[in-house]
């Protein structure tokens, strides 16, 4: 599951408070799939409060706490 995928890349350090995670389209290409499986992806992280979205910038990795 990406979601699952990226959770642990943050968990791991990979991704830190305030960065971008990968677009929907890098996600789609990376991983083989249509560019709603990747949008719904990052939504699962933004509905457990591990990301939000940005404006112009798209799904930063939120700060915990």
């Amino acid at each position: 599951m990406i979601a699952g995928e990226l959770r642990g890349r943050i968990e791991a350090g990979e991704f830190r408070p305030g960065d971008a995670l990968p677009s929907i389209n890098r996600l789609a290409q990376e991983y083989g799939v249509a560019k709603t499986t990747a949008q719904k992806a990052l939504q699962v992280l933004k509905d457990e409060g591990i990301a939000h979205g940005v404006q112009g910038w798209g799904t930063i990795v939120s700060e915990r706490g």
